[in-house]
Parts: C-alpha cells; structure tokens; sequence
C-alpha cells in the first residue's frame, strides 16, 4: 500500500509496483513542497492499492462463476455463455431451458462465492432477467 509493496486478490493477482518515480518522491524529504507531495503520492498509492484488492477479488470471483457456469451450461446443453462484460453475463438458451439456465447462475455465484470465500453468510445478489431479446435485458 502506502509503503509501496505489493498487494494481492484473494486468488493471487498481484498489484503493479510503485514506479521509480514514485519511490523517488516518496524517499524525498527536503523542504515543505517535497514533504507534501510526498504525503499526496503515499495517500494516492493507498487508494490504489485499497481499490486494487477489491477490483481484481471482484474478477477473481466472476471468473469462478463463469467456470462453474460453463459447466453446468454444458450439462444443460442448448444453453449458451454468449457474452460477459464488467458485471453482466448473456445466456442464450431455448425458453424451456430458462428456468434451468437462472438456477445455474444463482448455483454457479455460490459455487464461487465459497471457492473464495469459504462458509460466509455474505449473499452476492444476482439480478437475473429472462428477455426474449437482449434489448429489453435492463
């Protein structure tokens, strides 16, 4: 963090090192501008850090969920992983299978939440909306 070492997901992603820059300035001590630039950089790579853990844990935990639900798509056969981006996932499936589509969703977000996580009462709400095109998804 403010140090300038390395931070690290729950699953091991590991933060870029302070830049040279960086270590430079915050090495620096002369004077009252250096001082508070110094303090600024320190504060700046504290927040990017803090941000870092949670970010790249996030991704951690949806790369989990998008293994588990390919599997589980693959068991329910027509279903297909069409798109993932941020925080939105597109299945496309026959409207009979629907049903069993969101139930592997709703299986494989906790199937990732204890694969990271262990035995956490912590719920990952999943807001799942069945369209019958992508349009009319939000």
């Amino acid at each position: 963090g403010e140090r300038g070492g390395l931070v690290r997901s729950r699953l091991g992603r590991t933060c870029p090192p302070p830049s040279a820059g960086w270590r430079e300035l915050t090495a620096a001590g002369d004077g009252d501008a250096p001082v508070a630039a110094a303090a600024q950089a320190l504060r700046s790579r504290g927040r990017f850090t803090r941000n870092f853990v949670v970010q790249a844990t996030a991704a951690d935990w949806a790369l989990a969920l998008l293994g588990s639900l390919r599997r589980r798509l693959t068991a329910i056969g027509q279903a297909r992983l069409v798109f993932f981006q941020h925080d939105e996932v597109i299945v496309h499936t026959p409207s009979g299978l629907a049903g069993d589509v969101v139930a592997a969703v709703h299986a494989s977000a906790g199937e990732a939440r204890r694969l990271l996580f262990g035995d956490t009462p912590v719920v990952f709400p999943m807001e799942i909306a069945v369209v019958d095109r992508y349009s009319d998804a939000k």
